[in-house]
């Protein structure tokens, strides 16, 4: 794997990014891994880290652009039709995830923007370094949200917090994420976080195991169906919707580190 390694301790996989941003491969690779992970019995619990200066800093625009640039740019029915294909295989790269059988923790440290958050929002807990930020940074680009977060974090923080996250793309710092329920525990850095992901792993390890994959079914039952319809309605609205002068404006701000100047068309 190019973006990510994989290393099991005895019942608990360690998942960690060697990618500091989303780039379109990790997406692929994320699927590839959780998909083989659910197939095997032994797994009791996995971590998710990263080994970058952050857990990540979101989708690589430059990259995604790099390679999928005509279909954010508009185009007709077979480039909208294109972006609607991949927008939905990177959502069920990133639900694989959350389908996984058994609890995944999110080991957050440093910024967690967009994508990223993303895909702490499909992990089943999320823990934080006390320098951890964390971003729906979609709206600042000039994008909705399309991977998960506005559809899981309902569920987590409540719709007043999301509706905040989302509509701001404001930066959360640690504090904030746990009073919000963002975040269940906060550490002092991240060996800390690392060594309190690996204490939480061995404890949940140590349940009945077909008893913890029961109850992270049961989990999922209750909020499966409205997680699946909103992924595939945003799926339709940003294939639809989501080229704009504004979405380029947001590239070309992003290559000249400048703020975005957006005239909503």
């Amino acid at each position: 794997m190019d973006t990510l390694k994989v290393e099991r301790v005895e019942h608990v996989a360690w998942v960690t990014l060697t990618s500091r941003t989303f780039v379109p491969k990790l997406f692929t690779e994320l699927g590839e891994t959780f998909r083989s992970l659910a197939r095997e019995p032994e797994l009791r619990a996995v971590v998710i880290l990263s080994d970058q200066k952050g857990f990540s800093f979101g989708l690589d625009l430059p990259a995604a652009f790099g390679e999928f640039g005509h279909l954010f740019g508009g185009g007709l029915a077979a480039e909208r039709q294109q972006l609607l294909a991949l927008i939905r295989q990177w959502q069920d790269d990133l639900d694989a995830v959350a389908r996984c059988p058994v609890p995944v923790i999110a080991a957050i440290h440093g910024w967690c923007i967009g994508a990223g958050l993303d895909l702490a929002a499909a992990c089943d807990l999320r823990l934080a370094s006390a320098d951890a930020r964390l971003s729906l940074r979609e709206t600042k680009v000039a994008i909705v949200a399309d991977l998960g977060s506005l559809q899981r974090l309902a569920g987590i923080v409540g719709r007043g917090h999301l509706a905040e996250l989302a509509f701001r793309g404001h930066d959360v710092d640690a504090p904030r994420a746990h009073a919000m329920g963002l975040v269940n525990e906060v550490f002092a850095d991240r060996d800390a976080l690392v060594a309190g992901a690996r204490a939480l792993a061995a404890e949940i390890a140590g349940n009945a195991p077909l008893v913890v994959r029961g109850v992270k079914e049961m989990l999922r039952a209750g909020d499966g169906h409205a997680v699946a319809d909103g992924l595939r309605y945003v799926s339709a609205w940003n294939s639809a919707f989501l080229a704009s002068e504004d979405l380029g404006e947001a590239l070309q701000a992003f290559l000249e580190k400048r703020a975005p100047d957006y005239k909503g068309r």
